[in-house]
């Protein structure tokens, strides 16, 4: 596509402009008869999503076909490039998802590589979270290798906790790969945080979540990461994952440049109340969008769409829309070395949208194709 043009208010200036784009945005120009309630931002980044739309990133006997309807319904909600995420199971399972997941990605480019979140996580309740505490274990340098190979090495992301030993040393590894690494799952110490830090980890994974349910109140290892300013943070903004004082405390620790929004969803984002699997687990979507653990009240990923998240941290922490949509953009783009912005030669990926609770997509543009209008 040469030289289409699409007009409207760009929500990081305040400005109306006219973007004239083919596979890149070729100019962005002030457009005094641009629409005032339409605005115009970089497409969402979403660094999380173990599923949607009733498919399972995990399982890893998904059909191309499926993962069609899965990234359509994501693409709805503005999001134009995101990590399907394998959390802990066995050795084989893992290592057959993310092969299967690579085979499909080929069909679609919105799947910007793989977020493998555990299996090197605190086997405590707590710290686990829903993740099943048998295939729990330490980092394997050998294990990461077979991950990549299965990938074509397009691994971004490895969320793990920074206690076992030889985790700073395998840390630094990935981070030579040039392999994201955040800190999450953790009961680690102070020292055991900061030793993750110095060897390259950059990110918190959905901070003030997978905690024990009591702590001290000093030191912890959520003061320990908000504190740590090398360190930036993804939040699950539900209204179920988090508290609103926390969440308020946190971004004003954490400041909008080094805060990610994450959907953490699962495959009942996106579908109706009911049964679901996550990996080998049984789970469940309540009438209230809660996704739990079969027959319990424990969280097991969330059923958030980015588009929602986005309104909530407006509504829930005061944060302004632009930050808001900073956090699901152009931070999570940066953090794994995706090009983002409204300006000449940027990708054309982006999204357009009227102020609303969730925002109101319009269009989403990933390449200069029109991926989704709700026209």
């Amino acid at each position: 596509m040469v030289g289409a043009t699409v007009s409207g208010t760009d929500i990081s200036t305040g400005e109306p402009v006219s973007i004239e784009f083919g596979g890149t945005i070729q100019s962005v120009r002030q457009d005094l008869h641009a629409s005032s309630d339409l605005f115009v931002a970089p497409g969402f980044v979403d660094l999380q999503v173990n599923g949607f739309g009733g498919v399972d990133f995990n399982n890893p006997s998904i059909s191309l076909q499926q993962v069609a309807v899965a990234v359509n319904a994501i693409l709805a909600t503005g999001v134009t490039s995101f990590l399907p995420t394998v959390i802990t199971g066995s050795p084989a399972e893992m290592l057959a998802s993310l092969g299967n997941l690579s085979r499909i990605r080929q069909e679609f480019p919105a799947m910007a590589g793989f977020h493998v979140e555990g299996p090197n996580i605190g086997v405590e309740d707590g710290p686990r979270g829903a993740h099943p505490a048998r295939w729990v274990r330490p980092p394997d340098r050998e294990e990461f290798l077979r991950w990549q190979d299965a990938t074509d090495g397009q691994i971004r992301l490895v969320t793990l906790s920074p206690h076992w030993p030889g985790a700073a040393a395998y840390i630094a590894a990935l981070v030579r790969d040039r392999v994201v690494v955040s800190v999450g799952h953790t009961g680690a110490t102070a020292d055991q945080i900061a030793a993750a830090v110095d060897a390259g980890a950059t990110l918190s994974t959905h901070l003030g979540n997978a905690a024990h349910a009591t702590l001290l109140r000093h030191p912890n290892y959520l003061w320990d990461q908000l504190a740590e300013d090398r360190l930036s943070a993804s939040f699950i903004v539900d209204g179920i994952h988090l508290g609103e004082p926390f969440l308020r405390v946190a971004l004003r620790a954490k400041g909008v440049g080094k805060t990610i929004l994450v959907t953490d969803a699962a495959a009942p984002a996106g579908a109706a109340p009911g049964p679901y699997r996550l990996g080998e687990l049984d789970v469940e979507l309540t009438p209230d969008d809660r996704v739990v653990l079969a027959g319990t009240s424990k969280l097991a990923g969330s059923s958030l769409r980015m588009n929602r998240a986005i309104s909530n941290v407006v509504r829930i922490a005061g944060v302004s829309l632009r930050d808001g949509v900073q956090m699901a953009s152009a931070n999570p783009a940066r953090l794994i070395g995706l090009e983002s912005g409204l300006r000449p030669g940027a990708p054309a990926d982006f999204v357009m949208f009227r102020i609303a609770d969730p925002l109101q997509i319009v269009a989403v543009y990933r390449s200069g194709e029109r991926v989704y209008s709700c026209n």
